[in-house]
Parts: C-alpha cells; sequence; structure tokens
C-alpha cells in the first residue's frame, strides 16, 4: 500500500474482516462549513418503474464553487436530461449534530434510523418547476469501507458512508410543473472532505449493481504521480439485506477504451471485477447517457488556464451497461444478468 495514502480499512489487509455497522452520527455533518476546501453534500438517486431517473444533491459545501445549495437532475424516458442547481445562503443550511435531519431553505432530508440496519429517508425538494417528495425504505444494510476515511498523507482526509446501499422508493417527482406519481428502487451516499481532493486524481470510477440476489457498490480511484499512482479500490457485496463482503482486495481489468468528442476523454467500454477466489463480476456498455466537458464548469478565466496552460481536459461519463455476475455465497454459485447505470469522472 503507498505510504503516503491510509486507506479506511479496519483489517487484516485492504478489507474489513468485520463489516462495519454504521451510525446515525456517521450520516451528519463532518466538516467546518465554513472552511475553504472543505466540502460536503448528501446524494439521492432513483430509477422509477415509469422510465424516469432522477437524482438529487443536498449540499452543505460545493466541492469547486464552496456554494451551499440543492441540485435536481431528471432523465426523462426518452433520454432527455435537464439539470438544475439552486444557490443557498450559508444561513439557509441547518442540520442535526445527531443524524442527517437536513434543511437548506425549504427542501430538507428526514432520516430515520430506529431499525439499525435498515434506514429510512423522506426527501422534500421544491425548486419552481422542479421537484420531488420521496420515501426511501432500505432493503439493504447501511454500510461504509471500515473507517469511512481515507488519509491522504498530510493533504487531508475523504469520506464516504452509504445508509442506503439499496432501498424502495415511492412518491412524486415535479417536471415542468407536473405532478407525477413515483415507484421504484433508489441509493443514498454521503461525501465529505476537508482539502482540493482533485489535485492529487488522474479519475474515478463509481457504480452500483442491482441484480435479482445481490448488491454491489464499487469505487475505483487512480492517483496521480503526486501520490505515487496509488490506487484505491473498494468493492461492496450484499445477499439479501446482508452486507457480507467489504473488500479493496480485487483486480480490476479495463479494456476496450474508446473516445468522446463531447468528453474529451476515453472510457473502458468493458469493466470486469475479479475477487481473490476468480468470482467475476462484468460491466459491458451498451449506452453513454451522458457525456461532457467538466471545464464547462469553470468560469471562461479558469477554463482557459486549465486547457491551455494546464493542458486539463477534465470529463465525465454516466454509461448504461449490461453486467454479468458470478459469485459463490454459501457454497452455491450463482449467475446474474441485467442493466446498470455507473460513471466516470477524469480530473487530469
Amino acid at each position: 500500500m503507498g505510504e503516503k495514502i491510509k486507506e479506511a480499512w479496519t483489517g487484516p489487509g485492504r478489507k474489513d474482516g468485520k463489516i462495519t455497522v454504521l451510525k446515525p452520527k456517521d450520516d451528519a455533518l463532518h466538516i467546518d462549513i465554513n472552511k475553504r476546501g472543505s466540502a460536503e453534500w448528501w446524494y439521492f438517486d432513483a430509477r422509477l418503474d415509469n422510465g424516469y431517473t432522477v437524482v438529487a444533491f443536498f449540499r452543505a459545501r460545493h466541492e469547486r464553487t464552496g456554494k451551499t445549495g440543492v441540485e435536481i437532475t431528471v432523465y426523462r424516458p426518452n433520454g432527455e436530461k435537464t439539470l438544475n442547481v439552486y444557490d443557498y445562503a450559508r444561513s439557509d443550511f441547518s442540520i442535526s449534530p445527531d443524524k442527517a435531519d437536513v434543511r437548506i431553505g425549504k427542501n430538507y432530508i428526514k432520516a430515520d434510523c430506529s431499525n439499525e440496519k435498515l434506514w429510512k429517508y423522506e426527501i422534500f425538494l421544491d425548486e419552481g418547476e422542479y421537484g420531488m417528495h420521496l420515501k426511501y425504505t432500505g432493503t439493504v444494510h447501511a454500510w461504509m469501507p471500515g473507517s469511512g476515511y481515507t488519509e491522504f498523507e498530510n493533504k487531508g482526509h475523504f469520506g464516504w458512508c452509504v445508509a442506503l446501499p439499496r432501498a424502495d422508493v415511492e412518491g412524486t417527482i415535479k417536471v415542468n410543473n407536473e405532478t407525477i406519481p413515483a415507484k421504484g428502487i433508489g441509493y443514498h451516499d454521503h461525501n465529505w472532505l476537508n482539502f482540493n481532493f482533485a489535485r492529487y486524481l488522474d479519475f474515478w470510477y463509481w457504480g452500483r449493481i442491482f441484480s435479482e440476489n445481490f448488491t454491489m457498490l464499487f469505487v475505483y480511484i487512480k492517483c496521480n504521480k503526486q501520490m505515487d499512482n496509488h490506487e484505491i479500490k473498494v468493492l461492496m457485496l450484499a445477499k439479501g439485506e446482508k452486507v457480507y463482503l467489504s473488500t479493496g482486495e480485487c483486480d480490476l481489468i479495463q479494456e476496450n477504451f474508446e473516445y468522446n468528442e463531447n468528453a474529451g476523454n476515453s472510457y473502458p467500454k468493458s469493466l470486469k471485477f475479479v475477487l481473490p477466489d476468480q468470482q467475476e463480476i462484468t460491466l459491458n456498455v451498451q449506452e453513454i447517457i451522458d457525456a461532457d466537458s467538466l471545464l464547462d464548469d469553470f468560469n471562461p478565466i479558469l477554463r482557459f488556464l486549465a486547457k491551455y496552460l494546464l493542458r486539463l481536459t477534465p470529463g465525465y461519463f454516466r454509461l448504461n451497461s449490461k453486467f454479468n455476475l458470478n459469485l459463490t455465497y454459501e457454497g452455491k454459485k450463482y449467475e446474474e444478468d441485467g442493466t446498470t447505470l455507473h460513471e466516470m469522472v477524469i480530473v487530469k
């Protein structure tokens, strides 16, 4: 393991011998909201039976702009995307010290952690023509890798916990002022950091798989030469509601890279995760849902500096893939297929 980075695992090795039991406070606020360089956000998504997919961010402090606010993204059944960002004053943000009861203006998160491992959440966003009022009921135990904290030398730390690796979702969404009933499957996680995380990265992958019997979450972070090109790998597997594997001890094979002009970068059309006992999880990209250059997020001066002086080409992909799981659980072999969404972010 690279000396400059201390991963979150409790051990032995790069894994959790005992699965961490998430506490409600783990999903509460971690940063000093007024400290420059810090960031924290709560993420929710739902893939709905009616063909819509919705994504919501509640940001205590944005990782690039430093602003407090909410974000609503809607993917329509025809693939059309609408993204809206709404900024708020710092004084419009409040949170319970004990759990993720968050309020930003009239938008809120309410957490019910009365069941130790299967939590419930209610989220409400109302921003003119767009919004959602959804209730999430966890169907997989709340989880985080080890301590949840990855330390980057003396630079700072990056934190991640997943209160809802998988959840049933019901409620309504509002699109162009039309209220639409919503039912489907959802996910909620939470990130925080206290340094300029992106400065030390080349790229990362993030995704999950919901199959008939299994839930899988994965993250792969490729650090740059300032962190000795260290690779952070995180893989979680659950059978039914029980998380049974939390590990970084796997191989990732990336193949069939293809360039995309919109993102200004290449992405792998195939990802394969291989566990030490030769269990395999494969994703093969079928469709690009989103491909964007992240230079568009910069103001004109920073965009010029990043592109022409620093030679940066940051990009983002949201991909729709077919997956295949070949797993063994308690001596029984399983092979399951389906489709899933996953992401790639390029920083360099």
